[in-house]
């Protein structure tokens, strides 16, 4: 939300309400013991530290340190304050102070998080306490720089899905309907010598050899040719994404490239214009032919139409997302709250980033053109665009399964958020939430590494857990209630900052001040309702066994009508 009331209650017990939220995983906890641990997580040392709380002040804990989190209870009587971070979250870690200070609580570690977190941990000048623990966290929160591995494959975990199956880009495609007569699946790419931030499974147009498409990935950046993303199951137009042409200042030209989007746009012969977007900002774009990259001009590609949606790079979204933080934590200041948004620009990115995917989704659905998408390398923004519009436009993806799968396909295997819509999504918020936070947190393989070879190289299927097991083995718990399955609705967002808030559950969820949004009663009275449903139904099919069992007997006596049940329908 774009603003939020501050509650006036401050009290240890809120603390702990919020710090709880972060266990979104249901590992079984015994407080009264020590520290929750996983299969695999070993406790390397535990010492007492006063945690010097942004919102309570000083308190007395014991800090358990293992190969996987950091994990703080308190010591005092009327605190019941936890802390659980995974490591991997940290982004760096600092001394305060030093031999000489005086003031209280000044000696001690700073630690900033990647989930918009600071800690700050007091500690005794005396006995190397603070430099014991700075050397034990900085090794096993950066455990490949000290040549230790990450806990991903130290983790052994049991499910009883193996998430590594979710995806399998051959089926995928074929749930698209290809190939078929003009695209075809290509393994060119198998051992990943094409480009080797590329998946192994490629789709391209039928017309193309596999000798054309080592001619043009010399011509774009990283190797990285276009590829379909997706294609429309009625009108036939397709997303394409790949990374920039090699221009360079002396405007370079390549004949086989300028040919190989021709033959992309002949695919369809309803369309005249192949539609580019370029993500950057134009004056980014002529920019990078200073470093041999560049754009796709007029006079080079007759039969394409080039835009540029204005979306800054990732130096730039990290600082705006620094100034979030700035204003989110520890502290909020209510009486600037809008003024302090806006000037972190944050919305007006998200904006940007939305807008220019409702275009994509837009040229594709209404059958003007097919569209193909890139920024620089084709990883970053082009994934953003590709994965919102396929969100758009296709249904399945809006789904529990269909959602991992387009992870998978469009972030994960091809290298390298969210309007509400109460009804349209088949995961709620928990779902997203707990995806981000394993993002960092290195307990499962899923988000290691940065390709696909790289991947295979390391064989994570086979040595690491997948965050799909997770939460495919307990899916009830990331479902939506209110979820209708539809059929080819496409979804069309409103960009407007008028009504883009910001994701108060996540940016906001460590402020205790900050009532914490509660479940809608109305969706708990729809799941109450569900599981009403559910223990009917199961009634009913148990008295319909009995009625058939008691059928199949030969009858003793004239049946009366209590011993005959009619078939019974509910309306639920």
């Amino acid at each position: 939300m774009a603003s939020a009331s501050t509650s006036k209650c401050n009290s240890y017990a809120l603390e702990n309400e919020s710090i709880k939220m972060v266990s979104q995983d249901g590992l079984s906890q015994d407080l009264s013991e020590s520290v929750p641990q996983l299969p695999g997580e070993i406790l390397i040392t535990d010492k007492e530290v006063i945690y010097i709380c942004p919102f309570n002040g000083p308190i007395k804990g014991r800090v358990y340190i293992t190969n996987y989190r950091l994990y703080l209870r308190s010591l005092e009587t009327d605190s019941a304050l936890i802390l659980d971070v995974p490591l991997g979250v940290i982004s760096r870690i600092e001394k305060m102070g030093g031999a000489t200070s005086r003031g209280e609580n000044s000696y001690g570690l700073d630690i900033t998080c990647k989930d918009l977190r600071n800690l700050r941990f007091a500690l005794k000048q005396e006995g190397h306490s603070r430099r014991d623990m700075f050397e034990i966290l900085t090794r096993y929160a950066f455990p490949l720089a000290h040549s230790l591995p990450l806990f991903a494959f130290l983790n052994e975990e049991k499910f009883n899905v193996d998430g590594w199956t979710i995806y399998n880009p051959v089926e995928e495609y074929r749930r698209q309907g290809l190939p078929n007569h003009h695209w075809r699946i290509t393994f060119i790419n198998k051992c990943y010598e094409l480009c080797d931030t590329y998946p192994a499974v490629l789709v391209v147009p039928y017309r193309t050899s596999d000798d054309d498409l080592r001619r043009v990935a010399t011509f774009r950046s990283r190797n990285r040719i276009s590829v379909l993303s997706w294609i429309h199951p009625e009108n036939k137009m397709v997303i394409m994404r790949c990374s920039q042409p090699l221009v360079g200042m002396s405007g370079k030209r390549n004949k086989d490239d300028e040919k190989y989007l021709d033959v992309i746009r002949e695919t369809n012969r309803q369309i005249s214009k192949l539609t580019i977007y370029d993500a950057r900002p134009s004056v980014n774009a002529v920019a990078n032919k200073a470093t041999g990259g560049g754009y796709e001009s007029d006079d080079a590609y007759h039969n394409a139409e080039l835009s540029f949606l204005d979306i800054h790079n990732i130096h730039v979204m990290r600082e705006s997302l620094k100034k979030v933080k700035d204003i989110v934590y520890p502290n909020i200041e209510e009486s600037h709250w809008l003024s302090s948004l806006e000037s972190t620009h944050w919305l007006e990115h998200i904006k940007l980033v939305l807008t220019g995917a409702i275009q994509v989704a837009d040229k594709v659905s209404s059958g003007k053109s097919s569209v193909l998408v890139h920024c620089s390398d084709g990883w970053d923004r082009t994934a953003q665009l590709t994965s919102l519009a396929m969100l758009m436009l296709d249904s399945f993806y809006r789904s529990i399964e269909g959602f991992e799968i387009l992870v998978q396909k469009e972030w994960i295997s091809f290298g390298h958020k969210f309007a509400s819509f109460p009804t349209a999504f088949e995961f709620n918020e928990c779902f997203l939430i707990t995806i981000l936070d394993h993002l960092y947190s290195c307990r499962f393989g899923t988000f290691l590494f940065n390709c696909e070879s790289a991947r295979e190289r390391q064989k994570l299927t086979e040595r690491t857990v997948s965050v799909w097991s997770l939460i495919n083995s307990n899916k009830d718990k990331f479902k939506n209630p209110f979820y209708t399955k539809e059929i080819n609705r496409v979804l069309y967002p409103v960009a407007s900052m008028r009504h883009l808030e910001l994701w108060v559950n996540y940016y906001i969820r460590w402020n205790p001040r900050i009532k914490q949004q509660q479940p809608n009663p109305v969706e708990q009275r729809y799941m109450e309702l569900l599981a009403l449903r559910d223990d009917y139904i199961k009634r009913l099919e148990e008295l319909h066994l009995a009625n058939s069992a008691k059928l199949s007997d030969p009858p003793a006596s004239p049946s009366s009508p209590s011993q005959v049940m009619p078939h019974m329908q509910t309306h639920f």
